[in-house]
């Protein structure tokens, strides 16, 4: 039979009581869907590669009666699932994964999971950069405007634990990686808004367009009547939304979904045809100051002046969320209110302390060469730049002139110190250091009033710290304790 989902969502679409389901790594995502699976009628099974000691909630779950691997994968709970549910790391061409598809057994992600018992419209957010920040920033200004809002998915709760829950929410504004979405079947955001594609996770993809398929999922159950937010700034968007059946704004053309452009040029040309109505750009841009909100031959202006966020990269993130807002019928005065009162995230270009006139920045998320390239393009001041970390298989050499034109001294640390080395040599001053600790010290002697101590790796953490958390929080530590 069909199970019923939770409360008054809709009837689900996967069936899982009495079939066999594997989940697959038992992060915080994991743990959460092997519950929900348990209580939905399903016999579960789950395995990791990671020992039970690094794993929360084993014991919860063995006491549920859910079988638990840990330390490696058996190809027996692959071969014996009639469905296998992906956590967000794990890699899709792992060899069990590859004999449990050839034997026919479905395998989706956590997300499509969710989605099956959600009925409530999704508002995703897709990108290589800005994701955290943006779907924040739309959850506030959403329950600003007086909306119930569950915000989640990439981001603290996963989606599976709102389709757990009793209580409903006006919109559910859910973070997605290309992770997440490489297991879609079925999953349809309402509205869809996608940021930037810039090279990232080169280490799990065969290479960028492979990757760059992955982020363009999001589009892929879309409807009549749904909305795309899509940044007409980047040149691998604009490629790749040609190919797809578009409506542009307020046309009125028969077809899949309506896209609404934002833009920082000055002034922005449509990439769907030339001009919009009476020859001007319909969407949200950015022009002197102002962003600026244009549809059906109206305008509406928002002031940037006390933004709190600085920096390009920033405002894109907000002209998504002011075109995102609009489409949920917040009122503009509760929006601009909203994005003033807004300081931004830790370890995303924040601003930790200032010491004799120079500015030091934990911008630890930045774990990709495109996050790097926007914070740098974001600081007018000559920049000690403290890098490195896990290499992700990108092209550095893409900063050359930006790494040559503002970076006075580049310090380097971890796995990927010499590749990045190798990249900027002759470009600037380089220095390599063993330790994060080192890092902030070379630093601190280097920099003089007007300068900008910034950490931004382009790089994940995994090969010196458990997170790009710990390795943010270890910076501010050691900022703070400079005298």
């Amino acid at each position: 039979m069909k199970i019923q989902a939770m409360g008054n969502r809709q009837e689900a679409t996967i069936e899982l009581q009495g079939k066999n389901v594997l989940v697959v790594g038992l992060a915080k995502t994991g743990v959460s869907v092997a519950r929900f699976l348990h209580e939905h009628g399903a016999i579960v099974a789950a395995t990791d590669v990671s020992p039970a000691s690094q794993i929360k909630g084993v014991d919860e779950l063995q006491k549920i009666g859910i079988e638990v691997e840990t330390g490696g994968h058996s190809l027996k709970h692959f071969l014996n699932a009639d469905l296998i549910v992906l956590s967000p790391g794990v890699p899709p061409d792992l060899e069990p994964l590859q004999e449990a598809r050839k034997k026919g057994v479905e395998i989706i992600s956590e997300i499509e999971l969710a989605y099956s018992f959600i009925k409530e419209p999704i508002v995703a957010i897709a990108g290589t950069n800005g994701k955290t920040t943006t779907t924040t920033l739309i959850g506030k200004i959403l329950e600003a405007g007086g909306k119930k809002v569950f915000v989640g998915g990439n981001i603290g709760l996963p989606l599976i634990e709102y389709a757990a829950g009793g209580e409903t929410a006006d919109y559910l504004v859910v973070e997605v990686s290309s992770f997440q979405l490489e297991g879609i079947r079925k999953f349809r955001p309402h509205i869809a808004i996608l940021l930037n594609i810039t090279e990232d996770h080169l280490d799990r993809y065969a290479g960028f367009e492979e990757y760059a398929a992955a982020k363009f999922r999001l589009f892929e159950n879309m409807k009549q009547g749904d909305v795309a937010v899509v940044n007409n700034d980047d040149a691998v968007i604009n490629s790749k939304l040609k190919t797809l059946p578009l409506q542009v704004l307020s046309r009125g053309q028969k077809s899949k979904f309506k896209v609404i452009p934002f833009s920082s040029g000055n002034p922005p040309v449509s990439p769907f045809e030339k001009g919009g109505i009476k020859g001007g750009f319909e969407g949200i841009y950015y022009s002197n100051g102002n962003i600026v909100y244009s549809f059906e031959g109206a305008e509406e202006s928002y002031p940037t002046g006390n933004f709190k966020l600085k920096g390009i990269h920033n405002i894109e993130n907000i002209m998504a969320s002011i075109a995102v807002a609009r489409e949920c019928g917040i009122a503009k005065d509760v929006i601009q209110k909203t994005i003033e009162s807004f300081k931004g995230l830790p370890h995303r270009m924040e601003l930790i302390r200032e010491i004799n006139g120079v500015g030091y920045y934990n911008d630890s998320k930045g774990t990709n060469i495109g996050a790097l390239q926007k914070s740098l393009e974001g600081i007018d001041s000559p920049v000690i730049l403290i890098a490195g970390g896990k290499d992700k298989g990108g092209d550095y050499r893409v900063l050359n002139d930006l790494i040559k034109k503002k970076v006075k001294s580049l310090i380097l640390l971890g796995e990927a110190k010499n590749k990045i080395k190798n990249a900027f040599n002759g470009l600037t001053e380089i220095v390599i250091v063993e330790s994060l600790k080192q890092a902030v010290d070379t630093a601190g002697a280097k920099a003089v009033k007007g300068d900008v101590v910034l950490l931004s790796p382009a790089c994940s953490s995994f090969d010196m710290f458990k997170d790009y958390k710990e390795r943010g929080e270890i910076f501010r530590r050691l900022v703070e304790t400079i005298c």
